[in-house]
């Protein structure tokens, strides 16, 4: 088959073979929220949670999850990221923002690495914080800026 695909001649899914793509620096962010009670939210803040410095922790697990995304997303490139930020703010009254940013010189982007690394610091807020808010969601995980490669840049509205 041409072009980038998933699928091999027989319609089996494979990586997609990047090796004729040029080397670029690539950038990816990604966002999402944590939306809570307000009282668990003043918790984090205060640093009175059972479980401790959830906000420390949940960068640290973002972190963590895009360096091994290619372990949790089936079919997805390891790659040798050259660098993740991972930053939760509390947004009062009820919010904890996401957003991370991941770069690498390479031949692939990064977008799922981001992503996975929003999801998985929000999975770790919601894990440090279930036991006094079982209601909180995980909302709005986006792609917010991709840069690099081939398909150039993407900017969110």
């Amino acid at each position: 088959m041409s072009g980038f695909t998933h699928f091999d001649d027989q319609g089996r899914a494979v990586m997609v073979d990047v090796s004729a793509k040029a080397e670029t620096d690539r950038v990816a962010v990604a966002r999402g929220r944590v939306v809570m009670d307000p009282a668990t939210l003043a918790r984090i803040q205060e640093g009175t949670t059972a479980k401790g410095d959830v906000l420390g922790v949940a960068r640290l697990a973002g972190i963590m999850a895009a360096k091994r995304t290619s372990d949790l997303i089936p079919l997805c490139h390891p790659l040798m990221l050259s660098n993740v930020t991972v930053d939760l703010v509390a947004a009062p009254p009820d919010a904890v923002e996401i957003e991370a940013l991941v770069k690498v010189g390479g031949r692939t982007g990064v977008e799922m690495e981001a992503l996975t690394a929003v999801m998985v610091a929000a999975l770790t807020v919601y894990d440090m914080c279930k036991a006094i808010d079982r209601g909180m969601r995980i909302e709005a995980v986006r792609l917010v800026h991709k840069s690099g490669g081939k398909s150039g840049t993407y900017e969110a509205e």
